[in-house]
């Protein structure tokens, strides 16, 4: 095996002296960094031919382990980056005393990591965990959402509605001169579509005999030009959001707006950031697997995030551990399919906890229900009342009439006097839920409970708080996911050096022996119906002052 980071010119006068101790971690860091193979890596990226004159590059291996070490433990700006190769004792060792610039550092991120940015973290990253015996078997996964480096105050929405407006104007004035054959009814019409009318629209101005015909025709078509003008911008639009996302922002159009936890208490929804979201999985604290995405919520993210785990490791994690924003029926299945044991909470995990606000029902192993006051419900068929959701079945419940969870289960109901009640439930969902509940309520349960609070959690807070990690600095998804790749790769090289002095914590919390499994507390009816009646009761209060104030506001 060649030495591409371990090599070391020993001068005979040097200008520095490093601490022994910390070159010893640093030169163990470099032989990392030589085992993993990352090197060839960097080796496909065809270096600067100077061979017709020009100034030589540095040393790409030299370079690539400063720049981790400078995501590491430094900013991970391009400034910083350069002005510690120039003060640093330890930089000035990795680079060999060679001071690139902010501008070398840029080019070189650009060149050698972005296009490779999955490659070389699976090669360091994975030589990470196999150094520390890191276990993959439980993993924590989560998200937050990132500001990006645009201008806040020049986004655009998607002009869906916009351009319908825009199409049905079209849709009339090609009617008027019988244009509209081939033209949808209803929807939006392409601009390719409108340019063929205008050619036809021409040929009805060359025709015209009539002066005043003439010129009616001209006005016409020069309106349909205004409109192709803008049809051509709402596509245009409409291309650079996406079938995904209904924003994009001028100064970065990878980027969408978002409202982020730190406006959560100050206008939310009003007040919105370029934003990306990311998903990390981390196992025995360090973080396993990444991804970056466009989205406003995490539900979508979990299978991607898992596919890269894979992709990473070759295998997916035994248990998976996440909070209600990742359950859904189609992350329930996907787990199972791919073997992964499923200790995600639904969206009702914590009504059900508490007892304020409980499931109705429960789903039985012989495809029946229960209520929450004992009753059985089985399936039933209506002829009037088709289903809102693919896989459910219709459930009826007889006994309502003096049933003490009445003013609960029928709160949003209508007829509240009927003796029985009819549930619309998902089958498989509610499996799933059962399933993820009996998981999460168990010992085993406890204890991933427990620590997908201190180390998926504790994994973000770590970047926000201790690396001040908070925004972006480089624009466009491709660049934002390398950024975040090394900054995670910052967060497991820490770990790795504190491994290397022997202070690296890998055992977390463990449930003691004699932990007995949790159970949901019991709701109570009163407390239920007392809250729905003070609800009702808000309400009918809300809409009299709203009623008054609009008939003080009359006279």
């Amino acid at each position: 095996m060649c030495d591409y980071f371990t090599i070391r010119q020993q001068r005979m006068f040097p200008s520095y002296t490093i601490d022994v101790k910390e070159q010893a971690k640093i030169d163990r860091f470099l032989q990392l960094l030589n085992i993993s193979g990352v090197a060839h890596i960097l080796d496909l990226v065809k270096d600067k031919d100077v061979s017709s004159g020009g100034r030589p590059s540095y040393d790409i291996y030299n370079l690539f382990s400063t720049i981790l070490y400078g995501f590491a433990f430094g900013t991970g700006t391009l400034r910083d980056l350069e002005s510690s190769c120039k003060n640093d004792l330890r930089y000035l060792y990795l680079m060999q005393e060679e001071i690139p610039t902010y501008r070398t550092i840029c080019n070189y991120i650009n060149e050698y990591i972005v296009p490779n940015t999955d490659a070389i973290f699976q090669a360091i990253n994975n030589a990470i965990l196999n150094e520390c015996g890191i276990n993959l078997d439980d993993a924590y996964i989560d998200g937050t959402k990132i500001e990006a480096n645009a201008n806040k105050y020049k986004f655009v929405w998607k002009p869906t509605t916009l351009h319908i407006r825009l199409s049905d104007k079209i849709r009339t004035l090609l009617s008027i001169n019988n244009l509209d054959r081939g033209i949808p009814n209803k929807g939006i019409i392409h601009s390719s579509k409108i340019a063929e009318k205008l050619a036809e629209h021409y040929k009805l101005i060359d025709q015209a005999e009539d002066e005043r015909q003439k010129e009616i025709l001209l006005k016409q078509y020069d309106q349909s030009s205004i409109y192709l003008e803008k049809s051509l911008e709402y596509e245009e639009k409409e291309r650079i959001c996406g079938p995904d996302r209904n924003s994009y922002y001028k100064t970065d159009h990878d980027a969408t707006a978002m409202t982020l936890k730190t406006d959560y208490y100050a206008g939310l929804g009003s007040n919105m950031h370029a934003a990306y979201n990311v998903q990390a999985i981390v196992s025995q604290g360090f973080v396993s697997a990444f991804y970056l995405s466009q989205s406003r919520n995490d539900i979508k993210d979990l299978i991607p995030t898992l596919e890269k785990f894979y992709e990473f490791h070759g295998c997916y994690p035994k248990r998976l551990c996440a909070d209600s924003g990742y359950g859904s029926l189609e992350n329930y299945e996907f787990l199972e399919t791919n073997g992964i044991d499923n200790y995600v909470k639904h969206m009702s995990w914590q009504g059900n906890v508490s007892g304020k606000n409980p499931a109705q029902y429960r789903l039985n192993p012989d495809k029946t229900i229960t209520c929450l006051n004992g009753n059985t419900g089985h399936v039933i068929t209506l002829n009037d009342r088709h289903p809102k959701y693919a896989n459910s079945l219709f459930y009826k419940i007889v006994g309502c009439k003096h049933c003490e969870f009445s003013t609960y289960c029928k709160r949003w109901q209508k007829k509240k006097n009927e003796n029985f009640k009819i549930f619309e439930v998902v089958v498989p969902l509610s499996r799933y839920i059962q399933q993820a509940e009996d998981n999460l309520l168990s010992v085993q349960g406890i204890c991933m409970r427990v620590n997908r609070s201190v180390q998926s959690e504790g994994a973000f807070g770590a970047l926000k708080q201790d690396m001040r990690y908070v925004r972006f600095r480089r624009i466009t998804k491709a660049k934002a996911t390398t950024e975040y790749m090394l900054t995670f790769l910052g967060f497991n090289i820490r770990k790795l050096f504190k491994f290397y002095s022997g202070n690296l914590k890998t055992s977390y919390w463990k449930a003691p022996p004699e932990m007995q499994p949790e159970t949901f507390k019991k709701p109570s009816a009163k407390r239920l119906a007392n809250s729905v009646n003070r609800r009702t009761l808000k309400s009918k209060n809300a809409v009299a002052k709203d009623s008054y104030k609009y008939k003080k506001g009359a006279v």
